[in-house]
């Protein structure tokens, strides 16, 4: 019955992590001894205070009506106060602020009030997997300027100055990257402003979700760079830093009138976020952000862990994340291979292949604009993580 389905949904790519996530959940019910490592989940739980505020809040009874469509004004005054002594973008106020249901739902709602058919937004890839869905969803067009293991899978300034046409009307790109951890730096950054600045008529995108796992010292906000304010929409958000992934609070921080526009289709949509998880994020913005911290040395802990054993893999080529949880290999050396019965044909085929006979989930990198590499989340256990890339290194040691 496909047939009676929109266009638009017979053409969307469904997510391939929540496609991954599925097989592993099925495995998982039929008794096997899945080790998932395809989410971009947390693996701590959330800091308990930000658990008791939620509780406090239901407590006290007046949190239960449908709240104000971009987000209560206290949550939103607090998130640009935020955004101004972290982030720097000294011209964040609460009207800048939109609140979603996570930065997935943000973004949706910049592209839908941006876009018009045959629109292009040039994507920095690899990419997060729902980037050039959504675009596509809008109406518009994703153009790939692709990044290189060599150059940590950063695409350079002047690669967006080529892509650039007169049909450009935004790009986006993620910082702390999922999928590579690749982080730029404010030189890089300010490369890539000066090129944005050439016209007025072209918009940044800065996905700054995984802002507190960065292991390069400094995160820097394009939204804080000389110029740039008027010309950046900020995406940020709960799940990563705070372990929140199932509260689903996300938020931009844009000019006035794309904030007006992205409160007006939330309004059609969604109407505003859930209360109760607005109060306890709330909490979690003000409260001590020791947690927040902890989770991000784990997360190095386990990168250096992580990187150390994959490098032992033989035809892995591996570089070292500068944030987030994830590895991003290039694993093109196995194309081609074969155990004597299946014969590995590109990074889809591997990643099946991992998963029947490891038992461990990971995700193609062709999903992420990257068909040479495969995406392993190190967002659990360290004895998980060792007995997860011992059952690849077995299983791939196979493939002759």
């Amino acid at each position: 019955m496909n047939e009676l389905l929109s266009d638009r949904i017979n053409k969307m790519e469904e997510s391939a992590t929540l496609a991954m996530a599925k097989k592993a959940r099925e495995l998982k019910a039929q008794g096997v001894d899945i080790i998932s490592l395809s989410l971009g989940e947390p693996d701590f739980k959330t800091p308990s205070y930000i658990q008791e505020a939620a509780k406090k809040a239901i407590d006290e009874g007046k949190w239960f009506s449908y709240p104000p469509v971009a987000g209560y004004q206290d949550f939103r005054e607090a998130i640009a106060e935020k955004l101004q002594k972290d982030n720097h973008i000294t011209a964040a106020k609460a009207e800048n602020i939109v609140v979603s249901t996570g930065a997935k739902h943000s973004i949706a709602n910049v592209f839908m009030s941006l876009l018009n058919p045959g629109e292009e937004v040039i994507v920095f890839s690899p990419y997060w997997v729902s980037y050039a869905e959504i675009i596509k969803l809008a109406e518009g067009v994703p153009v790939l300027i692709e990044g290189t293991i060599e150059n940590d899978f950063k695409a350079t300034a002047a690669q967006l100055q080529a892509a650039i046409t007169p049909k450009t009307k935004a790009i986006i790109y993620s910082s702390p990257c999922n999928p590579t951890g690749s982080v730029f730096n404010k030189a890089e950054l300010e490369a890539i402003a000066k090129i944005v600045k050439q016209r007025d008529d072209i918009f940044v995108i800065a996905d700054e979700i995984y802002e507190h796992i960065n292991f390069s010292g400094a995160h820097v906000s394009m939204a804080s760079l000389e110029g740039m304010f008027e010309r950046t929409i900020t995406v940020n958000g709960f799940s990563k830093g705070y372990a929140m992934t199932g509260w689903r609070v996300g938020y931009i921080c844009a000019p006035l009138w794309i904030a007006k526009a992205c409160e007006k289709i939330q309004g059609q949509f969604t109407s505003g976020g859930n209360t109760i998880a607005q109060r306890a994020a709330l909490a979690g913005l003000k409260g001590d952000q020791t947690d927040t911290k902890k989770m991000a040395e784990a997360y190095l802990r386990r990168r250096d862990l992580v990187i150390g054993l994959l490098r032992e893999i033989p035809g892995f080529k591996v570089n070292t994340p500068e944030g987030a949880f994830y590895s991003f290999p290039d694993v093109s050396s196995y194309f081609g291979k074969s155990d004597g019965s299946f014969t590995v044909k590109d990074a889809d085929d591997l990643c099946l292949y991992i998963l029947n006979n490891a038992y461990v989930s990971l995700v193609t990198g062709a999903a992420f604009g990257a068909p040479d590499c495969i995406r392993l989340s190190f967002a659990a256990s360290d004895d998980e993580l060792v007995e997860a890339i011992k059952r690849i290194k077995n299983v791939l040691s196979k493939l002759k």
